[in-house]
């Protein structure tokens, strides 16, 4: 199999990265991080690279493209922490365009691919314990539409989005639906995470709502893996950067006259970290490529992603910062940020326990990658 990336692939990444080391550095960011984790203009940014219509067609204003180049363009973002909630615009657009109708599309796809419109998931509940079939919100239908009452918590970027896509129950199915913000019944409680974002509670009372699709969780499982396979190259450049990072610090560090580098059992340890960095990277392909599979096969292979995945980044971030030292967990350092992204990302989409059952879950009499 052919892992090179096309030329059109590669100029992405290149702009993608001209971005980050030009537009997007570490000062950026902690200003950011200051302002309450969300930055609209930074965002707009990325729109105007494309970024935002990445998944959406080009009739309806986007760029057309798949989930090779979504991984190329996460994998850049992640390399320089980037704050802003791309991932979520994925998602969006990923669901909207093969979920929604015709009218649902017009309206809002070529908005969210220009950037004006800023649309996330709110799925997850106290109760649900990263479970998609578990749903309290409800739904329900009169003559002048449907309205739904719900609560969602950890909503990325909640407080800063005009729209969000929202499963809820109808007669004991799950349906998905898409709230505006300004929309009557609608509050939000913001609040940074750990790794410097934004995030918020959502509070729904009878809110007007559009449905998005009645196979709701087939369709909120697609949203997920989407989010998954872009988490997962989105971890793969932040590891690498860490492991950078990491590299430079022991080549200049020195103990007994000489850089710490030269140290023969660190040396072991910055190649097992090296050895996680790829094996991570490999999973992260193969989650990319399995994307557009069918459903249970795109299920079982995201979620043996995702559990890899978690296990490297605890372990490229945990050495990382122990490489490091006392250094490496003070807030001036940089690596400490990157060693609390691998941390947030970890329990994104569903921690590394939880994929673990869902691997064990689907195993088949012939178990494996390539099963």
């Amino acid at each position: 199999m052919d892992f090179d990336f096309s030329d059109d692939q590669e100029q992405l990444r290149d702009a993608v990265r001209k971005w980050v080391d030009k537009g997007y550095d570490f000062e950026r960011r902690r200003k950011t991080v200051a302002v309450g984790g969300f930055d609209r203009a930074a965002y707009n940014e990325l729109a105007e690279l494309g970024l935002a219509g990445l998944y959406i067609s080009e009739t309806d204003g986007g760029m057309g493209m798949g989930p090779v180049e979504g991984m190329v363009v996460m994998e850049e973002l992640g390399r320089g922490i980037v704050l802003e909630p791309l991932t979520q615009t994925l998602i969006a657009g990923g669901v909207l365009s093969g979920y929604g109708s015709d009218a649902l599309k017009a309206q809002w796809l070529p908005k969210i691919a220009s950037g004006e419109t800023l649309v996330v998931l709110a799925y997850q509940e106290r109760k649900a314990r990263y479970r998609l079939d578990v749903c309290e919100a409800k739904a329900t239908q009169s003559s002048a539409g449907w309205s739904l009452s719900a609560t969602k918590n950890m909503v990325p970027a909640g407080d800063h989005a005009d729209a969000f896509i929202v499963p809820a129950t109808v007669d004991g199915t799950i349906a998905l639906f898409l709230v505006e913000r300004n929309a009557s019944g609608v509050t939000t409680r913001g609040y940074g995470t750990q790794d410097g974002a934004r995030a918020a509670d959502l509070q729904l009372v009878n809110a007007p709502a559009s449905l998005i699709t009645t196979d709701g969780l087939a369709a909120l499982e697609h949203a997920i893996d989407i989010g998954i396979a872009a988490a997962c190259a989105e971890a793969v450049g932040v590891m690498d950067k860490t492991v950078a990072i990491t590299a430079e610090y022991m080549n200049t560090r020195k103990q007994f006259g000489v850089a710490i580098s030269s140290f023969q059992a660190l040396r072991h340890r910055m190649a097992d970290v090296k050895m996680q960095l790829e094996l991570a990277r490999s999973m992260s392909y193969y989650a990319s490529l399995k994307l557009n599979a069918p459903a249970d096969e795109r299920r079982r292979a995201l979620s043996r992603a995702k559990y890899q995945l978690g296990t490297s980044m605890r372990f490229v971030g945990q050495q990382a910062v122990q490489l490091h030292g006392g250094i490496g967990v003070t807030d001036e350092y940089i690596v400490s940020h990157y060693f609390k992204k691998l941390t947030q990302l970890e329990m994104t989409f569903g921690d590394t326990l939880h994929h673990l059952g869902e691997v064990s879950a689907r195993m088949q009499d012939t178990a494996g990658v390539f099963a």
